[in-house]
């Protein structure tokens, strides 16, 4: 499979950061199967530090800087690329419209988008929502053209090649204990998850003990403001880190902490893919359970619950997860 008649595959993902992250193990696994083969990804500027942290791309495109030029401008600076393939992932019309006209030769989408059929030349047929493949594996439903198969999802982390690439500022290095095992818990979700309550994760951190756990709360700058009140209340060795870092930092902070617990958020994906202890906390219904969306890692794992949301999973359940982490 060391052959392919593609020298430039250009992936296009335009959404969101967890989407982003079970999109990269596509461009690890088609750098296994094709090595000599350029990578290109493009994608937003908010999901830049995690598409720059896969080692399997080669080239960030930044399609918020292509919207900025004149629509021929932005079709030549594709040109001038020359990419040979590309591959829509997340469907987007006007990605679409713009990859076509860029005059890019293999043009690859699904065949349940109208407008694949007049800008795509490759068609595949996936339907994400009838499917039982995890979300990561869908993805790569699309390397049916370039000749690879889907592997199992217990292959697919393999395919991360994730690392940060950037270094922690040493103020926020310093948080991180050296004699504790350093937790991060992710509270919300930006509405991509149904969340944990507050009052559960409070009862975690009260049964985690505090000799053994350096716990941090980790947010998004809008989110530090629902979440300010709250960690108020919190033990001392409960450190706010909500709205502190870029996501270059938090990436950076995530692969160098011990363990991550959260919903089906961005951030968990990030945690698998680093290789540290994750946890997933899902809901047992459709679309958004752990069938298609647990984390992908070889510590990664999850706990479902048994209705659309996640009172049902205890504090103690939780609890016992994490405390295994440490054995």
């Amino acid at each position: 499979m060391s052959n392919t008649p593609y020298k430039h595959i250009l992936i296009c993902r335009t959404d969101a950061i967890g989407d982003v992250v079970l999109t990269l193990p596509m461009c690890g696994y088609i750098k296994s199967a094709y090595p000599d083969v350029k990578i290109s990804f493009l994608g937003r500027t908010y999901t830049r530090p995690v598409i720059e942290a896969c080692q399997s791309v080669d080239q960030f495109i930044n399609y918020d800087e292509l919207l900025k030029l004149p629509a021929k401008q932005q079709a030549a600076k594709l040109k001038a690329l020359n990419i040979d393939c590309a591959i829509h992932v997340y469907p987007n019309k006007q990605v679409a419209r713009l990859i076509k006209a860029a005059g890019i030769a293999t043009r690859i989408g699904t065949t349940n988008r109208v407008f694949h059929w007049f800008t795509c030349n490759k068609l595949v047929k996936l339907s994400r929502k009838k499917s039982d493949l995890h979300e990561a594996q869908l993805n790569m439903v699309l390397l049916k053209p370039l000749g690879l198969p889907v592997p199992p999802l217990a292959d697919v982390h393999k395919y991360y090649n994730f690392e940060p690439t950037q270094a922690l500022p040493d103020d926020v290095m310093a948080m991180l204990a050296t004699n504790k095992f350093n937790l991060i818990l992710h509270p919300k979700s930006h509405g991509s998850g149904v969340e944990w309550p507050l009052d559960k994760f409070e009862e975690l951190i009260n049964l985690l003990p505090a000799d053994k756990f350096n716990i941090f709360i980790s947010g998004s700058e809008k989110e530090k403001a629902l979440l300010a009140d709250w960690i108020k209340i919190l033990p001392a060795h409960v450190t706010d880190v909500t709205g502190k870092m870029n996501l270059y930092q938090f990436v950076s902070f995530i692969h160098h902490a011990d363990g991550m617990l959260a919903s089906g958020t961005g951030p968990l994906h990030i945690a698998a893919a680093s290789g540290i202890n994750t946890l997933g906390l899902f809901p047992c219904v459709r679309p958004i359970y752990p069938g298609r969306w647990a984390p992908l890692g070889e510590r990664a794992g999850y706990l479902e619950s048994d209705s659309e949301n996640l009172n049902s999973i205890t504090p103690q359940a939780v609890a016992t997860h994490i405390l295994q982490w440490r054995k």
